[in-house]
């Protein structure tokens, strides 16, 4: 018998009843739809330039049901498409092809691509549950001509669901509101393993009728819970007979411990993470320039204003809570005081103590800044100069029993300037970005960081190029800092700053639908997690290369063949260990199946990660961190079958997944062939997942 049958098999019946159903539905539904001109609905534009799809991918102007809806990122004035292509499934859950996730959806992650800090000041360092995490930086700022909603709900195989509520609409002309919900709840494979994510995410932006003054409100806020058990006792057991279920094979933290509900209202998290942060954050710009208009008819005249000259102030206040708790359950479950023995280095903790781990901050930032615009009629053009404070209050509490301490607190600052260059040309062929920011003083003084890139259209037969330089000199994430609760190791050491040095390429051919990139890292003073809680530092340079290729071909007249491979190598002594390729392979079938309202995607997906000594990973501090004596290889790469089908604004995913965990031996058929994605951590084996996103406007 599989070991997946005792909690795959009850829930398989219901979801290939249902998907089947629904799959007839869809169908029936577009040729409906192609029989009523009035109830079409055109789907949203492709974001990029090329890659478009027969049919719907623009909101254009059509009688009572249609909308116009563009969206544009905090710092940037350019206005961008919703994306309406379908066979990119990360874009709807958050799990990129380059990424490992530790177990299941919420699940700790990393993206098997080199990408170091790049930031220079203050960091907390927590960054396992960063792709579940809202951020300012990644708010779309609407503008719509009538309210849209957008639900999306996924239901899978382990017990998974998330639900996504989207919301935006125009108060008036020059006033747009938006919200947004996301939950993730899922219970997981193995022991000790659910998670339960809520994101929320408030934005507003505001223009005065003369256009020189604009407001930006963006509040965003995370609770993550995520119970962590360590990864497994014995990777052996996968393969053995006194396991028939998964659920049930021993772990390292949490073993014992009852198999958490599936409702996302009521999570139990008894040894695992808490991570709350929320960041409430306000921008006013008014603008001294020129007015202008543009008469469009005898009755009508369209006011135009160009800046010449623009004040910014942007306040920022952000929480943030960093917690590991370990509390045993009296007459069931103690904690596992050989996983803190012998690999903490904690014998101290007995089996009826608790652990707890957690540092807070809150940060109250103000910063000010002036524009100046060359180009009266180009405002992509642009010099910015400005100066920032940034309050800092940090509070440490630990605890080995019942019994709460605060270790420490601290009260700090940083002031720093900053300077930004930016062109994009009225022709649209060069554009140039610069940019400098420098810590003059308080917690992280010395702190600096400077890029600048140029990107231009060679020709259109040729293609784009795209040239930049990095580099940044930055205090280590204070998790390296002794007086955060999260240093745990014995020794006392002090952190030197650590210095990136970024040279990078790229090149893009639309027409041929071709991407290739080229990066180099020099690093110096790199600071690492080494053996689950010693905290180190490389002193020596070491050098990283990346080299990537992404390549679209058309097979016949509607099978697509998607390719990305990615090539890195380490030189020098470096405690960086990476895969030497990464790969991403898409292949499937894209068209209307003769239903005109209808875009069907169907095919496979393979990853393959070649075989290398994979970072291990660590719940009490929530870190990745290098080791050198297991190496991680796949049995066969990570296959997945799928069908994405859209009907205007309607878009439909059934998944199955981990295919390649099938096994005829040792113990027979089954699913029991997991490949590890870090040591001692498994994929959760065939997974199935099925899920809608349906556009509504109001």
């Amino acid at each position: 018998m599989s070991k997946l049958s005792g909690i795959f098999l009850p829930v398989k019946g219901r979801l290939i009843i249902t998907i089947g159903s629904f799959v007839c539905l869809l169908l029936f539904s577009a040729k409906l739809h192609a029989q009523d001109p009035l109830s079409r609905f055109r789907s949203f534009g492709n974001m990029g330039g090329g890659g478009g799809q027969k049919g719907a991918d623009t909101l254009a102007h059509r009688k009572a049901d249609t909308i116009t809806l563009n969206f544009r990122y905090l710092d940037s004035s350019r206005y961008l498409k919703m994306d309406s292509t379908v066979y990119d499934f990360s874009k709807k859950v958050p799990q990129p092809p380059t990424w490992i996730i530790l177990g299941n959806n919420g699940a700790p992650g990393r993206d098997l691509i080199f990408t170091p800090r790049m930031n220079s000041g203050w960091d907390p360092g927590f960054h396992a549950y960063d792709l579940y995490t809202f951020k300012v930086e990644d708010t779309k700022l609407h503008h719509t001509t009538k309210p849209y909603t957008e639900l999306g709900y996924f239901l899978g195989s382990k017990s998974e669901q998330m639900i996504d509520v989207q919301h935006t609409q125009n108060i008036r002309p020059n006033w747009n509101f938006g919200f947004e919900y996301r939950l993730i709840n899922t219970v997981g494979a193995f022991q000790n393993i659910n998670t339960n994510h809520n994101n929320y995410r408030l934005n507003s932006w505001y223009q005065s009728k003369n256009k020189r003054y604009q407001n930006f409100f963006i509040l965003v806020a995370s609770k993550l819970s995520a119970s962590d058990n360590g990864g497994l006792q014995s990777p052996k057991d996968l393969d053995s007979l006194a396991y028939t279920n998964q659920a049930t094979l021993p772990v390292r933290l949490g073993n014992g411990l009852a198999r958490a509900s599936s409702n996302p209202f009521a999570p139990v998290i008894s040894t695992g993470t808490r991570y709350n942060t929320a960041t409430w954050l306000m921008r006013q710009q008014y603008d001294l320039g020129q007015k202008d208009s543009t008469i469009v008819n005898d009755t009508t005249v369209i006011p135009l204003f160009y800046p010449r000259l623009r004040l910014e102030h942007t306040f920022s206040y952000s929480t943030y809570r960093y917690q590991f708790s370990d509390y045993g359950i009296p007459g069931s479950y103690s904690l596992d005081s050989l996983y803190y023995a012998d690999l903490m280095g904690r014998p101290y903790i007995q089996p009826t103590d608790s652990f707890l781990r957690r540092d807070r901050w809150q940060d109250v930032s103000n910063d000010f800044s002036i524009y100046t615009f060359p180009d009266a009629k180009n405002p992509q053009q642009f010099l910015k100069l400005g100066a920032g404070l940034q309050l800092l209050k940090g509070t440490f509490d630990t605890a080995t029993s019942s019994v709460v301490t605060t270790a420490h607190r601290i009260k700090d600052q940083n002031a720093f300037v900053h300077g930004e260059y930016r062109n994009k040309t009225r022709n649209q062929k060069w554009d140039i970005e610069a940019y400098g920011k420098l810590y003059l003083n308080g917690l992280n003084a010395g702190d600096y960081n400077a890029s600048i890139s140029l990107r231009g259209l060679i020709a259109r037969r040729v293609g784009y190029l795209q040239l930049g330089f990095q580099n940044t000199n930055r205090t280590p994430s204070f998790v390296f800092n002794q007086a955060s609760s999260f240093y745990l190791d014995t020794s006392r050491r002090t952190f030197s700053k650590e210095n990136t040095t970024n040279l990078f390429a790229s090149f893009e051919q639309p027409q041929l639908k071709l991407k290739l990139k080229g990066s180099y890292y020099l690093m110096t003073n790199y600071a690492y997690f080494q053996d689950y809680y010693k905290q180190r530092q490389e002193s020596g340079p070491f050098n990283i290369l990346e080299i990537s290729a992404q390549k679209e071909f058309t097979v016949g007249r509607h099978w697509k063949w998607r390719a990305l491979a990615v090539v890195q190598e380490v030189a020098g002594p470096s405690p960086v260990h990476l895969p030497l390729l990464t790969m991403f392979n898409q292949f499937g079938y894209e068209g209307s199946l003769g239903f005109p309202n209808l875009l069907t995607n169907f095919g496979v997906e393979a990853h393959y990660i070649n075989g290398y000594k994979a970072d291990g990973y660590v719940p009490l501090s929530g870190q990745f961190f290098s080791q050198s004596d297991t190496t991680v290889r796949q049995h066969l790469p990570d296959i997945a079958l799928y069908l994405h089908l859209r009907i205007r604004a309607f878009t439909a995913y059934l998944r199955a997944e981990n295919i390649n965990a099938i096994a005829f031996a040792p113990n027979g058929f089954g699913w029991y062939h997991n490949n590890f994605v870090t040591p001692y951590y498994p994929t959760p084996g065939l997974l199935i997942r099925f899920g809608f996103f349906w556009g509504f406007v109001n």
